[in-house]
């Protein structure tokens, strides 16, 4: 933000015209933002000099319409000097309303920051998610931290929220705080949002984030491979509880219930659907948007070996699932007792249904997407990872359509023993260094 300002004398002559005086107008302008102000005076256009922002001539009229100008000027100057002395952001709008001689309100980010949270949090449930609330009262804490340490304050008026502000806060979370790529993402994301409220209100005139660049990018979700799934399967628990939440875990994985969904899912959302089978009615926790998903036998045998469980009974619930932090806690256990080096999580469920159960069994991303309840399937690519098993599968199938027997696409074996006889070089998938090879090693 800059703190120099431009002024300039004009006339302003009004619809109409004809002859006569015209209104002097005085422009204040700040980071090319103008505010105009009348002077009170008039002249007549024939002794106004443009270039020079005063009247012409030697008479009185103009001696004293000049003067007055000249005293504008440096009431304008003294406005300016105030305004900087007092630490308020120079404005165009600032130096008109100190020049009128009239209050502007100070509007500062943490103020608006917080009365955004406490609306928030009177209109949850009604649109708001207790985890979104979360999310918010944390980024102000940390907006706290930040401005503790590199503006010695605990607010900071909305005028001073530069790209350098933008930018530093960025490192602070990253260096200080030590958020990942993808939180960072998220804690910037709710300060954009704070930030586009004070321009909806033109409580700002200009966007610091217009140059701010996010380059986060998501990481790698992790799934179980079939075989890491048939481990956890088969595996015979002794202990009670890690059977409950791998039996649970497991029900997930050929489901795609998300901790929140399987968590809150009834008996009466369980129905008989299409072609006599059951299938799972329900609408996602977090998007409320519907999602009906098909009961493989997997999870109908799950079900059906909780179905006169008496706390589940006793609540009307499918399944008995504990707190998510004890859920993800016995995952641990699961994966050390099944051989499983990954990093076990309540979520890993949702991934290896839309990868491993359905993606990589033939089941079109489309049909992934609606029963995973997602909007967009932008968001289901990010569960759903090509196999290279699955790419392998799916590039033998359209050799075997476009090549015909004793042919290699339009051209015959016959016809072309000597391009199968020519060595080529292809990468060794155990050196990386090239190898000679024969085109009829390639094709078999």
């Amino acid at each position: 933000m800059g703190t120099n300002y431009s002024l300039l004398f004009y006339l302003r002559k009004p619809k109409n015209y004809v002859k006569g005086p015209v209104p002097v107008y005085m422009r204040i302008t700040v980071d090319g933002i103008p505010k105009e102000i009348s002077t009170g005076r008039s002249c007549d256009p024939s002794r106004w000099k443009a270039k020079a922002n005063r009247a012409s001539g030697t008479k009185e009229e103009s001696r004293t319409l000049n003067s007055h100008l000249d005293a504008l000027v440096r009431k304008m100057e003294n406005s300016h000097t105030l305004l900087i002395k007092d630490g308020v952001a120079v404005t165009a709008e600032q130096l008109k309303m100190h020049f009128l001689g009239k209050g502007i309100k100070q509007h500062f980010l943490m103020e608006i920051f917080l009365d955004h949270n406490t609306k928030m949090e009177a209109l949850l449930g009604k649109g708001f998610k207790s985890n979104t609330l979360k999310g918010y009262n944390t980024s102000v804490l940390h907006l706290n931290s930040y401005l503790l340490k590199y503006y010695r304050d605990t607010d900071i008026d909305i005028q001073k929220i530069d790209h350098a502000f933008i930018t530093d806060y960025e490192f602070f979370l990253r260096s200080e705080k030590g958020c990942s790529p993808v939180s960072v993402a998220k804690y910037m994301k709710h300060l954009r949002k704070i930030v586009n409220l004070c321009l909806a209100h033109r409580w700002i005139t200009e966007n610091p984030f217009v140059l701010y660049k996010n380059t986060a990018k998501a990481k790698e979700k992790e799934f179980l491979t079939q075989d890491e799934l048939d481990r956890v399967m088969q595996k015979k628990f002794s202990i009670p509880r890690l059977a409950h939440v791998r039996d649970i875990f497991v029900f997930c994985c050929y489901t795609g219930l998300s901790y929140a969904d399987v968590k809150k899912l009834r008996i009466s959302d369980i129905a008989r659907g299409t072609h006599g089978r059951l299938w799972i009615l329900t609408s996602r926790e977090k998007t409320e948007t519907t999602s009906n998903i098909p009961l493989l036998p997997q999870a109908l045998e799950i079900l059906r070996r909780y179905a006169d469980y008496p706390p589940c009974v006793a609540k009307g619930l499918a399944l008995p699932v504990l707190s998510n932090q004890k859920m993800n806690s016995y995952l641990k256990e699961i994966a050390d007792l099944c051989g499983i080096t990954k990093k076990l999580t309540f979520h890993i469920a949702r991934h290896t249904f839309a990868t491993t159960v359905t993606l990589s069994n033939d089941v079109p991303i489309e049909t992934v997407s609606k029963m995973l309840g997602h909007t967009n399937i932008k968001t289901t690519q990010h569960y759903a990872k090509l196999l290279d098993t699955k790419v392998s599968n799916d590039m033998d199938r359209l050799q075997r359509k476009i090549a015909a027997p004793g042919q290699i696409g339009n051209f015959t074996a016959e016809n072309n023993r000597s391009l199968l006889s020519l060595p080529v070089r292809l990468p060794s998938l155990k050196t990386g260094n090239t190898e000679p090879v024969l085109w009829e090693e390639v094709y078999g």
